[in-house]
């Protein structure tokens, strides 16, 4: 037995009702049989010639790794882009995706998160407004087809045998990052190439790229040239690091800066909102049924500090933020999500500086290896992987 779904054959997970077996393993994703065939969804598809709209022209680096990138796609690979938070991956794929929307091929832009979903989305309206795009993902399902389709990599399970070229983002992030029946919906939905970004470099990607399954172009510098942010590591008991997150939101907000207060749990948001309920705080985790709310009024200033976990880790900008991790030696913070969370901070032109603050009892290997890979990065800014 096995689902052409999720290629689940383990007899333990398959289910007998009214005379078929069925997975079980993916049935939260609706009912497969055994033998039921997956159906590719009858979605529009129009060659469009399109340029981005683009309030600033791409940088020289950023056009290169582009032309790197695209060459490689048309050469049938696929490929990663290494590049640092900030550095512009999502503006590094503009090119591909004109051309394979030039040539009639579906193109579709997965993401872990949702609220990186709504984000990314939003922003590829701006730049290109006469195209159809939609996001696919909780609370948006109503309408699932467009010339760009923008998801979460959950609901890679309806694009069966879709997409020619299938953009994913920070794909070594929570919850694809060892997910096998995620990564085999990525695999049923993609049947072209696929054009992966991130930060930071998951070890299964590793694996492909040294067998040449995966060409790699890379790019540590940012447009505006400044450095990246190097966290400043604290080491402190937990009671202290409290009293320090109050001190540097204060220090913050009385320069007129917005904060981001990392924590590793749910509860903790509760707590810290309380506590710095006097800075007007408010809190968002994933089960924070407004959260799309919060964040918009956080977007809009309409207050300095917001307490979050690791939800807001990865693909957000708030310009002018500063980033605080407190209890950051909690196994919740890897290397790879301190290098997001900092990666928040001095994103902008008009605000390219900014400070990371890492509170923690003690330097573990995550924290120094986020110290390291950030000032590596700052090192070969420039460079790009030959």
């Amino acid at each position: 037995m096995k689902c052409l779904r999720c290629h689940n054959e383990k007899e333990s997970l398959f289910a007998y009702d009214q005379g078929v077996y069925y997975c079980r393993r993916c049935v939260a994703f609706g009912r497969m049989d055994v033998g039921q065939t997956l159906a590719i969804p009858d979605l529009s598809c129009r060659a469009v010639d399109v340029s981005p709209e683009l309030k600033f022209a791409l940088t020289k680096e950023q056009e290169h790794v582009s032309e790197q990138a695209l060459a490689h796609l048309k050469n049938g690979k696929n490929v990663f882009v290494y590049a640092a938070t900030g550095a512009g991956k999502t503006e590094i794929c503009y090119r591909s995706i004109c051309h394979y929307l030039k040539k009639g091929k579906k193109v579709g832009f997965a993401i872990s998160r949702r609220q990186v979903v709504l984000e990314i989305a939003a922003r590829l309206r701006e730049v290109f407004p006469t195209l159809k795009i939609v996001e696919v993902c909780q609370d948006y399902t109503k309408e699932i087809d467009g010339d760009l389709i923008v998801c979460t990599i959950h609901q890679l399970y309806r694009y069966p045998e879709t997409f020619d070229l299938l953009i994913l983002d920070e794909l070594d992030a929570f919850p694809y990052a060892g997910n096998a029946l995620l990564k085999q919906f990525v695999d049923n939905a993609c049947k072209g190439e696929r054009l992966c970004l991130s930060a930071t470099l998951d070890p299964s990607l590793q694996e492909d790229i040294d067998q040449k399954k995966v060409e790699v172009v890379a790019l540590f510098q940012r447009p505006h040239k400044k450095p990246l942010i190097v966290p400043e590591v604290i080491r402190i008991f937990r009671l202290a690091q409290r009293l320090l997150v109050w001190h540097y939101c204060l220090q913050f907000t009385k320069q007129g800066k917005q904060t981001i207060v990392f924590v590793p749990r749910k509860k903790d948001t509760l707590f810290f909102e309380l506590l710095l309920h006097p800075f007007n705080a408010k809190a968002i985790h994933s089960s924070k049924k407004n959260k799309d709310e919060v964040m918009e009024q956080f977007r809009n200033r309409q207050f300095p500090v917001l307490v979050s976990t690791t939800l807001l880790e990865r693909g957000i900008t708030v310009p002018g933020v500063q980033a605080i991790v407190y209890d950051g030696d909690h196994t919740v913070f890897t290397q790879a999500s301190l290098i997001q969370i900092f990666g928040r901070v001095g994103r902008k032109f008009d605000d390219p500086y900014g400070r990371g603050i890492c509170l923690c009892s003690r330097k573990n290997e995550s924290i120094a290896s986020c110290v390291r890979t950030i000032e590596w990065m700052n090192a070969h800014a420039a460079s790009v992987w030959k």
